[in-house]
């Protein structure tokens, strides 16, 4: 209940609270994904953890405990052109948004995982490394990494070359050795490649 604790101490009885967390603002390749969770009050589900320190079978297994249990969630992408066109943290923004508005049930207050939230368009606080502290963050979190691992093992099947279904598009040594092969595909984001292919700053 460690997780709960911290929740509710710094919900303050504020009711119901969503947890917003997003997975893919540091990748090479691929949209970034929100998802907002709100969980029954205090409900338990073992092993559940910043999705960053489980591993993809437990992931997949807390995200089908997670979704059947949840008072409600929603989970959301941005794509490659809108992480372009606006830039990666604004991109983020826009995800979470969508993915808070997806719920069902309206949250009167959303805790985003992180330091930044001036770009989110619902009541929300910040929480640092809300993702093992708060079970709502940390449900959130698992959604956002497991939906986004599934769409990257599928667009692995339209661009096999690349190796995306075990990469996930973030800068792998062999991820930078099939971009020099076969330079970019529609799913890079060029903006992230400004270093170069072999990942060292370019002069000029």
């Amino acid at each position: 209940m460690e997780l709960w604790a911290y929740q509710n101490e710094i919900c303050g009885g504020t009711s119901p609270v969503c947890g917003v967390d997003e997975a893919g603002r540091g990748p090479l390749a691929g949209p970034v994904c929100a998802a907002a969770v709100i969980l029954p009050s205090n409900l338990e589900i073992p092993g559940l953890n910043d999705s960053k320190k489980l591993n993809e079978k437990k992931r997949e297994t807390l995200f089908n405990i997670i979704t059947q249990n949840a008072l409600a969630y929603g989970v959301a992408c941005a794509s490659v052109e809108e992480i372009e066109e606006l830039n990666i943290l604004e991109a983020t923004y826009l995800a979470m948004n969508r993915a808070i508005a997806q719920l069902s049930i309206k949250p009167a207050l959303a805790l985003i995982d992180g330091n930044r939230n001036s770009g989110i368009e619902f009541p929300s606080i910040c929480v640092i490394g809300g993702d093992g502290k708060c079970a709502s963050i940390a449900a959130a979190s698992i959604l956002a990494k497991v939906t986004r691992d599934r769409l990257m093992r599928e667009y692995d099947e339209q661009y096999p070359q690349y190796g995306f279904a075990k990469h996930k598009g973030y800068g792998t040594a062999a991820h930078y050795a099939a971009l020099r092969e076969y330079g970019l595909c529609p799913l890079h984001r060029p903006s992230f490649l400004k270093k170069g292919l072999h990942g060292e700053t370019k002069n000029g």
